[in-house]
């Protein structure tokens, strides 16, 4: 299955949660209290097509970020499996998470990078839970880095729903 759409509200069991499916924009997160809207960004500094659009025309500040963060990476931490945690308003935060090798798939070879994203949601989660947050995202890494939403929904499980971390993912109707 290739990210498909979700027609209405459902959610996934799980021992310790559940992942809330909802037809909605992700830039605008339901709920209340801390909210981190994560995406996968790729590690060659590109910015400018799939969500990061949505994400751009709400806040500038996770593309400005995102994009001295990809400068300046000879000094930081920008990689594969990194996580930048912007805040943009209130108690909303943008996670920019570099989960995606280039942004051209070769043959059979499709940009994303499955383990890193899986290295940026225990990240993610760890910081959920410092700030007291739920986690907001589309269905991550299935867009332009041609993922499989099966193989990153045990992700998400793993490594945010089974530590009580509250995950809402969004499908655009």
């Amino acid at each position: 299955m290739h990210c498909s759409l979700s027609v209405g509200s459902y959610t996934v069991g799980d021992v310790a949660g559940e992942i809330e499916y909802v037809v909605g924009d992700a830039t605008t997160p339901k709920g209340s209290g801390p909210r981190i809207i994560a995406h996968v960004c790729n590690d060659a500094g590109g910015w400018g097509k799939g969500f990061v659009v949505a994400v751009s025309r709400r806040w500038p500040e996770p593309e400005a970020a995102f994009r001295s963060w990809f400068r300046e990476r000879a000094a930081n931490d920008f990689a594969l499996g990194a996580v930048q945690l912007v805040p943009v308003t209130g108690d909303f935060y943008v996670a920019n998470i570099i989960g995606q090798h280039g942004y051209r798939p070769s043959p059979g070879d499709p940009p994303v990078r499955y383990d890193a994203i899986e290295t940026a949601l225990g990240t993610l989660g760890e910081e959920a839970l410092r700030l007291g947050a739920s986690v907001h995202m589309p269905r991550i890494g299935c867009g332009l880095a041609g993922g499989r939403w099966e193989l990153i929904e045990p992700l998400i499980k793993q490594e945010l729903v089974q530590r009580g971390v509250a995950v809402t993912v969004y499908d655009l109707a």
